[in-house]
């Protein structure tokens, strides 16, 4: 989920940059760096593992909690426990966003490799135990805490490392990096099913550990700092958040709109296989939707970079995030066949994601460079009540009388129309001109 928004959490200290919007992390931003970065990097060589590795890890992490294994559950073993279900994932991500600031203190003391190593085991031990669950608060332990621990340490100490290696081709190379969790949620899905369909469920989760395990080892080799600190000094919390960042205003709205938005974000992702099994689809169908939603959002964060440049960020966001709510009320709402699902895959999957493409040079932009970690990583710890809006989705389908999935249509579309509405104040207030570029 929040997936992708540590990239721009770069270790190197020899860097000074002058412009905000260069700390994109969008996966579309191809401009050049050179300009406002004071020492030139290597640019490549062996960056480009560096690359590689940090691929794995984007891959592994957030390619894993797919609505299929939920729908499978619900159907076969654990029926009438949707909410339950959920927090699995819900777990996940939590343990993904709020351990980052103490997995960030752990590299600054231990350096990369360790932190990469223990993330590994953690990833694969917890993917390989949830094979033997045989109770929903087994895979709360090991696919919710140990997965969401170990993704958390390996994701955090890869996305730092990228942008040491690059000047120039840094754009290309994040671009590269942030790709993974795209290609992720578009293979994964078809890979677990395909194992569930012919061996079950734990064999599924044992054989999608080991594959998990082969890449972050691959990724242990590959990535390394560039210019590693003879001494390793530990980052106190207080170094990394400075809630002095909440004195803006403008970033307040913009921290509240993500966080509303993002509620609506996971829900489609959760459920749409679930809502294909009750419309009679198959589960090669529901794991099509889910990957097609996948493959457009990575397409999709490229057309928001490129327009960001061109329209402005802002703009950019609140027109997206517009369309995004349209796409939930009036075509989620009614979509009854499976070309009508497929199509709020594809535009939800094109617009939601923007986000998480710009939150890094909003942030520089409303707060500048000297306030800019501490409010991106405020913005992310808060981040974690977002991850419950599947929980409480859930929880109001399943106390209502309406038809059945209506709930988790509206509300998505309710929260990313509120969001929208908190985004265009933010918008005139930073330029009263509706037409102006910010």
């Amino acid at each position: 989920m929040t997936n992708e928004l540590a990239i721009t959490l770069d270790n190197s200290k020899n860097e000074k940059l002058n412009d905000p919007e260069v700390l994109s992390v969008s996966t579309s931003s191809n401009r050049s760096t050179s300009d406002t970065v004071q020492e030139e990097g290597p640019d490549g060589g062996f960056g480009w593992f560096v690359v590689l590795g940090a691929f794995f890890v984007q891959v592994t992490s957030f390619g894993t909690a797919t609505s299929v294994m939920q729908d499978y559950f619900e159907q076969n073993v654990y029926k009438d426990s949707a909410v339950n279900l959920s927090f699995v994932g819900t777990i996940a991500l939590v343990c993904i966003n709020s351990v980052s600031p103490i997995v960030q203190i752990c590299v600054s003391r231990f350096g990369i490799r360790i932190v990469l190593i223990a993330g590994t085991i953690f990833v694969g031990l917890g993917l390989i135990l949830a094979g033997f669950s045989t109770e929903i608060w087994h895979l709360y332990l090991t696919q919710g805490v140990m997965f969401g621990f170990g993704a958390s340490c390996v994701y955090v100490a890869a996305m730092g490392v990228g942008p040491q290696w690059f000047t120039k081709r840094r754009g290309m190379a994040l671009g590269i990096i942030a790709s993974g969790s795209g290609i992720g949620g578009l293979i994964i899905p078809f890979i677990m099913t395909s194992i569930n369909a012919n061996l079950g469920p734990g064999w599924t989760y044992r054989i999608l550990g080991f594959i998990c395990l082969f890449f972050d080892i691959l990724a242990c080799f590959f990535i390394r700092e560039r210019n590693p600190p003879a001494v390793r000094q530990r980052k106190k919390l207080s170094q990394i958040i400075n809630f002095a960042v909440f004195k803006s205003s403008d970033f307040v709205l913009f921290s509240i709109a993500s966080n509303i938005g993002l509620l609506g974000y996971f829900i489609p992702y959760f459920f749409l296989p679930s809502y294909g099994t009750y419309l009679g689809f198959t589960a090669e169908q529901g794991s099509t939707l889910v990957a097609a939603s996948s493959a457009c959002n990575f397409v999709g964060r490229l057309m928001t970079g490129y327009l960001a440049d061109r329209i402005g960020k802002v703009n950019t966001n609140v027109l997206f995030t517009f369309i995004t709510a349209v796409s939930c009320l009036l075509i989620w709402t009614f979509a009854f066949t499976y070309g009508s699902l497929m199509a709020f895959a594809v535009i939800f999957g094109l617009t939601s994601g923007s986000f998480f493409a710009l939150i890094s040079p909003i942030c520089a932009a409303l707060l500048g460079m000297e306030s800019f970690l501490s409010g991106l990583s405020l913005l992310l710890f808060t981040n974690v009540f977002a991850v419950f809006g599947p929980n409480i989705a859930s929880a109001i389908e399943s106390s209502v009388s309406s038809a059945p999935f209506f709930s988790y249509k509206m509300f998505s579309g309710i929260a990313y129309t509120i969001a929208f509405i908190i985004l265009l104040v933010l918008k005139l207030r930073l330029n009263r001109n509706f037409f102006g570029k910010v």
